[in-house]
Protein backbone atom coordinates (compact mmCIF):
# COMPACT_ATOMS: atom_id res chain seq x y z
CA UNK A 1 0.00 0.00 0.00
CA UNK A 2 1.25 3.27 -1.07
CA UNK A 3 2.40 6.03 1.31
CA UNK A 4 0.09 8.51 2.11
CA UNK A 5 1.36 12.17 1.75
CA UNK A 6 1.09 14.40 4.61
CA UNK A 7 -0.56 17.45 4.21
CA UNK A 8 0.03 20.77 5.76
CA UNK A 9 -0.54 20.79 9.69
CA UNK A 10 -1.32 17.35 9.63
CA UNK A 11 0.72 14.51 11.78
CA UNK A 12 3.45 12.53 9.92
CA UNK A 13 2.01 9.13 8.30
CA UNK A 14 1.82 5.70 10.61
CA UNK A 15 3.72 2.77 9.43
CA UNK A 16 1.72 -0.20 9.57
CA UNK A 17 3.49 -3.30 8.80
CA UNK A 18 1.31 -5.60 6.31
CA UNK A 19 0.55 -8.77 7.06
CA UNK A 20 3.04 -11.37 6.01
CA UNK A 21 1.89 -13.85 3.76
CA UNK A 22 3.44 -17.02 1.79
CA UNK A 23 3.02 -17.34 -2.06
CA UNK A 24 1.20 -20.36 -1.97
CA UNK A 25 -1.96 -20.80 -0.11
CA UNK A 26 -4.36 -24.33 0.01
CA UNK A 27 -7.86 -23.30 -0.67
CA UNK A 28 -10.19 -24.31 2.59
CA UNK A 29 -14.05 -23.76 2.66
CA UNK A 30 -15.20 -23.07 5.98
CA UNK A 31 -19.12 -23.97 5.45
CA UNK A 32 -17.70 -27.42 4.97
CA UNK A 33 -14.49 -27.72 7.56
CA UNK A 34 -16.17 -26.26 10.38
CA UNK A 35 -15.27 -24.41 12.94
CA UNK A 36 -15.51 -24.75 16.45
CA UNK A 37 -13.87 -24.07 19.33
CA UNK A 38 -10.21 -23.53 19.19
CA UNK A 39 -10.30 -24.57 15.62
CA UNK A 40 -6.74 -23.03 13.95
CA UNK A 41 -6.51 -22.57 10.29
CA UNK A 42 -3.21 -21.66 8.83
CA UNK A 43 -1.98 -20.96 5.48
CA UNK A 44 -5.36 -21.22 3.48
CA UNK A 45 -7.17 -19.22 1.34
CA UNK A 46 -11.28 -19.17 1.56
CA UNK A 47 -13.19 -17.60 -1.37
CA UNK A 48 -17.05 -16.88 -2.32
CA UNK A 49 -18.66 -18.63 0.64
CA UNK A 50 -20.95 -17.71 2.78
CA UNK A 51 -20.36 -18.54 6.63
CA UNK A 52 -24.15 -19.21 8.38
CA UNK A 53 -24.40 -19.28 12.19
CA UNK A 54 -20.99 -20.05 13.66
CA UNK A 55 -20.30 -20.08 16.97
CA UNK A 56 -17.17 -20.44 18.82
CA UNK A 57 -14.44 -19.23 20.95
CA UNK A 58 -10.42 -18.69 20.77
CA UNK A 59 -10.16 -19.67 16.88
CA UNK A 60 -7.54 -18.96 15.43
CA UNK A 61 -6.73 -17.59 11.91
CA UNK A 62 -2.52 -17.23 11.07
CA UNK A 63 -1.78 -16.36 7.09
CA UNK A 64 -4.91 -16.20 5.43
CA UNK A 65 -6.62 -14.75 2.76
CA UNK A 66 -10.74 -13.80 2.77
CA UNK A 67 -11.93 -13.05 -0.94
CA UNK A 68 -15.52 -12.29 -1.15
CA UNK A 69 -16.43 -13.96 2.36
CA UNK A 70 -20.33 -13.12 4.09
CA UNK A 71 -20.21 -14.21 7.72
CA UNK A 72 -23.73 -14.05 8.80
CA UNK A 73 -25.22 -14.98 12.34
CA UNK A 74 -21.18 -15.35 13.22
CA UNK A 75 -20.11 -15.08 17.19
CA UNK A 76 -15.93 -15.50 17.23
CA UNK A 77 -14.86 -14.18 20.63
CA UNK A 78 -11.26 -14.30 21.78
CA UNK A 79 -10.04 -15.32 18.28
CA UNK A 80 -6.75 -14.27 17.06
CA UNK A 81 -6.18 -12.79 13.70
CA UNK A 82 -2.41 -12.91 12.25
CA UNK A 83 -1.28 -12.36 8.75
CA UNK A 84 -5.04 -12.02 7.51
CA UNK A 85 -6.40 -10.01 4.88
CA UNK A 86 -10.51 -9.37 3.95
CA UNK A 87 -11.05 -8.33 0.40
CA UNK A 88 -14.68 -7.68 -0.27
CA UNK A 89 -15.80 -9.64 2.54
CA UNK A 90 -19.00 -8.30 4.51
CA UNK A 91 -18.65 -8.84 8.03
CA UNK A 92 -21.66 -7.01 9.07
CA UNK A 93 -22.38 -7.62 12.79
CA UNK A 94 -20.22 -10.50 13.17
CA UNK A 95 -18.94 -10.58 16.69
CA UNK A 96 -15.31 -10.39 17.40
CA UNK A 97 -15.11 -8.93 21.08
CA UNK A 98 -12.12 -9.53 22.81
CA UNK A 99 -9.90 -10.51 19.52
CA UNK A 100 -6.30 -10.18 19.46
CA UNK A 101 -5.43 -8.77 15.90
CA UNK A 102 -1.66 -8.70 14.53
CA UNK A 103 -1.01 -7.33 10.88
CA UNK A 104 -5.00 -7.24 9.77
CA UNK A 105 -6.12 -5.62 6.56
CA UNK A 106 -10.19 -4.87 5.36
CA UNK A 107 -10.25 -3.99 1.95
CA UNK A 108 -13.11 -2.25 0.66
CA UNK A 109 -15.31 -4.54 3.23
CA UNK A 110 -18.75 -4.08 5.18
CA UNK A 111 -18.06 -3.89 8.96
CA UNK A 112 -21.97 -2.42 9.44
CA UNK A 113 -21.94 -3.25 13.56
CA UNK A 114 -18.76 -5.25 13.82
CA UNK A 115 -18.10 -5.86 17.62
CA UNK A 116 -14.55 -5.54 18.34
CA UNK A 117 -15.23 -4.91 22.32
CA UNK A 118 -12.24 -5.27 24.19
CA UNK A 119 -9.59 -6.26 21.13
CA UNK A 120 -6.34 -5.87 21.06
CA UNK A 121 -5.77 -4.40 17.66
CA UNK A 122 -2.35 -4.24 16.14
CA UNK A 123 -0.88 -2.91 12.79
CA UNK A 124 -4.26 -3.34 10.93
CA UNK A 125 -5.73 -1.40 8.07
CA UNK A 126 -9.39 -0.72 6.98
CA UNK A 127 -9.22 0.85 3.75
CA UNK A 128 -12.43 1.96 2.21
CA UNK A 129 -14.74 0.08 4.29
CA UNK A 130 -18.45 0.83 5.88
CA UNK A 131 -18.26 0.70 9.07
CA UNK A 132 -20.79 2.69 10.48
CA UNK A 133 -22.36 1.61 14.22
CA UNK A 134 -19.24 -0.75 14.34
CA UNK A 135 -18.05 -1.08 18.14
CA UNK A 136 -14.36 -0.42 19.39
CA UNK A 137 -15.52 -0.23 22.97
CA UNK A 138 -12.48 -0.76 25.51
CA UNK A 139 -10.11 -1.51 22.59
CA UNK A 140 -6.47 -0.95 22.73
CA UNK A 141 -5.31 -0.50 19.39
CA UNK A 142 -1.76 0.67 18.06
CA UNK A 143 -0.74 1.61 14.75
CA UNK A 144 -4.03 1.52 13.03
CA UNK A 145 -5.12 3.16 9.69
CA UNK A 146 -8.69 3.83 8.83
CA UNK A 147 -8.37 4.99 5.36
CA UNK A 148 -11.74 6.11 3.31
CA UNK A 149 -13.73 4.25 5.76
CA UNK A 150 -17.40 5.55 6.62
CA UNK A 151 -17.79 5.15 10.81
CA UNK A 152 -20.69 7.00 11.53
CA UNK A 153 -22.00 6.31 14.63
CA UNK A 154 -19.07 4.36 15.55
CA UNK A 155 -18.65 3.72 19.00
CA UNK A 156 -14.55 4.11 20.53
CA UNK A 157 -16.21 4.46 24.18
CA UNK A 158 -13.09 4.59 26.67
CA UNK A 159 -10.71 2.91 24.40
CA UNK A 160 -7.20 3.49 23.59
CA UNK A 161 -5.69 4.84 20.55
CA UNK A 162 -1.53 4.97 20.05
CA UNK A 163 -1.04 5.93 16.38
CA UNK A 164 -3.88 5.70 14.90
CA UNK A 165 -4.67 7.66 11.98
CA UNK A 166 -8.58 8.33 10.20
CA UNK A 167 -7.81 9.72 6.55
CA UNK A 168 -10.95 10.70 4.73
CA UNK A 169 -13.20 8.88 7.05
CA UNK A 170 -17.12 9.97 8.33
CA UNK A 171 -17.21 9.98 12.14
CA UNK A 172 -20.33 12.02 12.65
CA UNK A 173 -22.15 11.19 15.94
CA UNK A 174 -19.61 8.89 16.68
CA UNK A 175 -18.31 8.34 20.42
CA UNK A 176 -15.09 9.07 21.58
CA UNK A 177 -15.99 9.45 25.49
CA UNK A 178 -13.45 8.31 27.80
CA UNK A 179 -10.89 7.72 25.32
CA UNK A 180 -7.91 10.60 24.79
CA UNK A 181 -7.76 12.10 21.64
CA UNK A 182 -4.13 13.89 22.63
CA UNK A 183 -2.13 13.61 19.42
CA UNK A 184 -4.86 12.36 17.02
CA UNK A 185 -5.00 13.62 13.98
CA UNK A 186 -8.87 14.58 13.13
CA UNK A 187 -8.16 16.95 10.04
CA UNK A 188 -9.23 14.51 7.62
CA UNK A 189 -12.00 13.21 9.21
CA UNK A 190 -16.31 14.44 8.59
CA UNK A 191 -18.53 15.11 11.32
CA UNK A 192 -21.40 17.76 12.22
CA UNK A 193 -21.08 15.88 16.14
CA UNK A 194 -19.23 13.80 17.78
CA UNK A 195 -19.24 12.29 21.67
CA UNK A 196 -16.02 13.54 23.56
CA UNK A 197 -15.80 16.11 26.47
CA UNK A 198 -12.85 18.92 25.96
CA UNK A 199 -11.16 16.86 28.06
CA UNK A 200 -11.26 14.00 25.37
CA UNK A 201 -10.70 16.13 22.73
CA UNK A 202 -7.71 18.25 24.27
CA UNK A 203 -4.35 17.42 22.21
CA UNK A 204 -6.16 15.93 19.38
CA UNK A 205 -5.29 17.76 15.52
CA UNK A 206 -8.18 19.45 13.79
CA UNK A 207 -8.92 21.37 10.69
CA UNK A 208 -9.92 25.10 10.57
CA UNK A 209 -13.52 24.18 9.17
CA UNK A 210 -14.20 21.54 12.05
CA UNK A 211 -13.05 24.06 15.05
CA UNK A 212 -17.46 25.60 14.21
CA UNK A 213 -18.68 22.15 14.94
CA UNK A 214 -16.13 21.32 17.86
CA UNK A 215 -17.41 24.65 19.49
CA UNK A 216 -21.26 23.36 18.90
CA UNK A 217 -20.97 20.53 20.89
CA UNK A 218 -19.92 22.51 23.98
CA UNK A 219 -22.73 24.83 23.67
CA UNK A 220 -20.38 27.86 21.87
CA UNK A 221 -21.74 29.99 19.92
CA UNK A 222 -19.73 31.83 17.39
CA UNK A 223 -20.77 34.94 15.81
CA UNK A 224 -19.51 35.37 12.43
Amino acid sequence: MAPHTNTAGSSAPIKIVKPKLPKQLEPVILSETGVDDESSFVQSACQDETLVYVTANKVQFDQMIFDNVTFQHVTLQHAELTDVVFNHCDLSNVDLSEAIMYRVQFNHCKILGLDLTAATIRNVVFDHCTGDYATFRFANMKQVSFQSTSLVKSDFYHSELSKVELLDCQIDQSQFSGTKLAGIDLSRTEFHHIGATLEDLQGCIISPHQAIPLTKIFGLVVKE
